[in-house]
């Protein structure tokens, strides 16, 4: 059964399907307020992924498991495992100074491997860092150890803006 919508706004989600939104537990720099290693990023609370390190030229974070992430046969979304691996390789980008550098994405190119169930790990390394350019590559493995999916990105290095985001 379809939840019902008013006119002129989104379609409801239906309660089963709700991200859980659970507490994002903040990791060195990171505060409540700016969790994801010193910064705030709404679609990655959304998902509910979780910062676990970050380190010179290295991030890793984790995405819970949760039936809102998945597409019709059940498995994690494509554009769910993009969108959180393309914040993880970012970290790595940014991971020199997290408090002082922002990043843009350049280019991302992602290959599916296998079908992404359950929870996820999501790590990242920086392969070359520029003045102005970083380039990464990282992979989620499920909570077996397989890689299911792997990409390369390419970010531009900016200064935070005065929000810290």
């Amino acid at each position: 059964m379809m939840a019902a919508s008013i006119p002129g706004q989104p379609p409801s989600i239906p309660h089963h399907v709700q991200p859980h939104r659970p507490q994002i537990v903040p990791v060195a720099p990171g505060t409540p307020d700016k969790p994801y290693f010193g910064i705030d990023v709404p679609l990655m609370r959304y998902f509910g992924l979780q910062p676990v390190q970050i380190e010179e030229g290295l991030c890793r974070t984790r995405l819970p498991a949760h039936p809102a992430l998945v597409n019709s046969r059940g498995d994690v979304h494509g554009g769910t495992l993009m969108a959180t691996l393309d914040f993880t390789l970012s970290g790595a980008a940014r991971s020199h100074a997290p408090l002082e550098t922002g990043v843009i994405t350049i280019d991302m190119s992602t290959h599916f491997l296998a079908a992404a169930r359950g929870e996820l790990t999501l790590e990242a390394r920086c392969l070359r860092r520029g003045a102005r350019i970083a380039f990464c590559e990282g992979e989620v493995k499920d909570a077996d150890g397989t890689v299911v999916c792997v990409a390369r990105a390419a970010f531009k290095l900016v200064p935070l803006s005065a929000g810290g985001n």
